[in-house]
């Protein structure tokens, strides 16, 4: 009941099977695989993904939150996700996509996330990246600066919604290679 309680007075909805270690002071991996096992049993926990649960059924998560969990490390939305949400790019982006040090393609449910891998020394670069309630999200420039690295041909449906010279700033001020 005390496990319970822990999960129930916390504000969230995703969990690591190291956040249930620590929230529920479980140090042994037997013990904390049995606890995990026995809640997804009783419907309390709802495994995601690999060592990834939560309180609530998948619909009911923010895809932001839940690609953010997945991946487990530092990242941000970028790319196509931002460019399509700034009407920059015209087509239905499928995939949440996500700037990380790894490259990794999940799909959770009906949610499929994209993460292209970035070298550190430009992905911990904060120029363009706003935090929006945790979850960190590229400006329009920034995921413009950021797919020009991944393709320095992409084409852009309304190119005249970008602020060109911010980009060029932000390509400047990131490192990232002059784009010709």
């Amino acid at each position: 009941m005390y496990r319970l309680n822990e999960l129930i007075k916390l504000d969230r909805k995703i969990y690591h099977t190291n956040d249930l270690a620590l929230l529920w002071d479980i140090t042994n991996k037997n013990t904390l695989y049995t606890a995990i096992k026995r809640y997804v049993q009783k419907g309390v926990l709802l495994p995601v993904y690999k060592g990834l649960y939560t309180t609530v059924p998948l619909s009911q998560l923010d895809p932001l939150e839940l690609g953010k969990a997945i991946i487990h490390r530092y990242t941000y939305l970028s790319t196509e996700s931002v460019l399509a949400q700034a009407g920059v790019i015209a087509q239905t982006v499928y995939p949440y996509t996500f700037v990380s040090d790894q490259p990794k393609k999940v799909t959770v449910g009906t949610m499929s996330f994209l993460f292209r891998q970035l070298k550190q020394v430009y992905l911990y670069n904060p120029t363009g990246i706003i935090n929006h309630n945790g979850v960190f999200i590229a400006s329009p420039e920034r995921a413009a600066a950021d797919m020009l690295y991944f393709n320095s041909k992409y084409h852009f449906d309304a190119p005249g919604s970008l602020d060109l010279q911010k980009i060029k700033s932000i390509q400047k001020e990131i490192g990232y290679p002059c784009q010709s």
